[in-house]
């Protein structure tokens, strides 16, 4: 994608939204995009028109960091995708762009005392396509989930991330193992 003024501009406009968002206000803010035509035809259009990087689901747009701050993602994912169960070291939310994504979420059974040891449990499964709003999700524990495509077709989703509580990225599960372990940003 070829950067103009007005993208530019458009970008350090979101990355400036980012700062000091809390949880309740990335439902706005997420919803607030959702409906902007400028951030449609900047930021997910080209998306849409772009050749598939993979079959597993990418991240195709970053505007911020987690340092100290809110971070806006724009995921891809090709049909059939889908994330290991895992969990953030920040609160999240999460919004269907295009298409239909399917979230699990999971709750850990045991007390997280023993070391890469998660004994876990489905809640709960849920269909999210843009009109059905956003997804939030605290740290750790509160937001273990799996989010996949189960469709044939490409879905594009958005998420915001605050800025992390720990070094690492969050934890992945294996519940066929009851395990788990610290997930790094790569």
């Amino acid at each position: 994608m070829v950067l103009t003024a007005s993208s530019t501009r458009e970008v350090e406009r979101i990355h400036r939204r980012l700062a000091g968002l809390t949880l309740t206000d990335t439902v706005v803010a997420l919803t607030s995009l959702s409906r902007d035509p400028f951030f449609w035809h900047w930021q997910v259009q080209p998306l849409l028109q772009e050749e598939l990087k993979s079959r597993d689901v990418y991240v195709a747009r970053t505007i911020g960091t987690q340092r100290d701050s809110a971070v806006l993602q724009l995921f891809v994912w090709p049909p059939g995708a889908s994330t290991a169960i895992h969990d953030h070291a920040s609160w999240g939310a999460l919004r269907a762009f295009v298409g239909t994504l399917e979230e699990e979420r999971y709750y850990r059974l045991d007390n997280g005392r023993q070391p890469d040891v998660a004994r876990l449990r489905k809640a709960w499964t849920r269909q999210w396509k843009c009109p059905d709003g956003v997804s939030t999700f605290l740290p750790y524990e509160d937001g273990i989930h799996r989010v996949s495509n189960p469709t044939d077709q490409v879905v594009i989703s958005a998420h915001i991330y605050g800025p992390r509580l720990h070094l690492f990225d969050g934890r992945d599960y294996d519940p066929l193992r009851d395990y788990v372990c610290d997930r790094f940003e790569a």
